[in-house]
Parts: structure tokens; C-alpha cells; sequence
């Protein structure tokens, strides 16, 4: 029964930054693994970015070296650093546990000139 809020999307210019956040509340959030997924116009979910109770990350290969994924179980929050943003990194981006529990209401991203 975790809840999930995702917040810091907006409109950023292709080779800009962004940082998302992910507040986790209603369990003890250092017992779960996190992933970031996101999902595009006309293409499914895809996860993008994973960090394990113990901190170590994956990333798809799409992120690999542009992304950063962190969490502060202090504050029982995940984010995710994006830096040299592309216009196909346009998505609603959205967290979950895993195991997986119920879904937030994303934040979007746009990257456009």
C-alpha cells in the first residue's frame, strides 16, 4: 500500500536537465527496490532506470551514461538526474517499488526547441 508522487517534469530545449523526484509514503520505503519506467506518445511503458535496497543501478541503454538514479531512504524519496536531454526522452515518467504496488500520476517531460 505504498503511495507514490512523482513531481519535477516540464519543457526543457534538447542538451538541457532535469531532475524528477519520487515521494514514497504508507510502508518502509528502505525495504523496496525502486524503478523509474516512462512511457511516450504511441509507444508502450519502458523502464528506464532501477536502484536495488542496497544501491546498486541499472540503467536501459537508452540512459546509460545521460541519467542518474538516487534515493534518500531519510526521506523516503527516489530521483533521477537527466542531463543532455533529447527530444525523444519526450514521456510521462512514473516510479514504482518493486515488488510493484499502485501507480502515481507520472510527471511529464518535454524536450523541444
Amino acid at each position: 500500500q505504498v503511495q507514490l508522487v512523482e513531481s519535477g517534469g516540464g519543457l526543457v530545449q534538447p542538451g538541457g536537465s532535469l531532475r524528477l523526484s519520487c515521494a514514497a509514503s504508507g510502508s518502509i520505503f528502505s525495504f523496496y527496490a525502486m524503478v523509474w519506467y516512462r512511457q511516450a506518445p504511441g509507444k508502450q511503458r519502458e523502464l528506464v532506470a532501477t536502484i536495488t535496497t542496497g544501491g546498486s543501478t541499472y540503467y536501459a541503454d537508452s540512459a546509460k551514461g545521460r541519467f542518474t538514479i538516487s534515493r534518500d531512504n531519510a526521506k523516503n524519496t527516489v530521483y533521477l538526474q537527466m542531463n543532455s536531454l533529447k527530444p525523444e526522452d519526450t514521456a510521462a515518467y512514473y516510479c514504482m517499488t518493486d515488488p510493484p504496488g499502485s501507480w502515481g500520476q507520472g510527471t511529464q517531460v518535454t524536450v523541444s526547441s
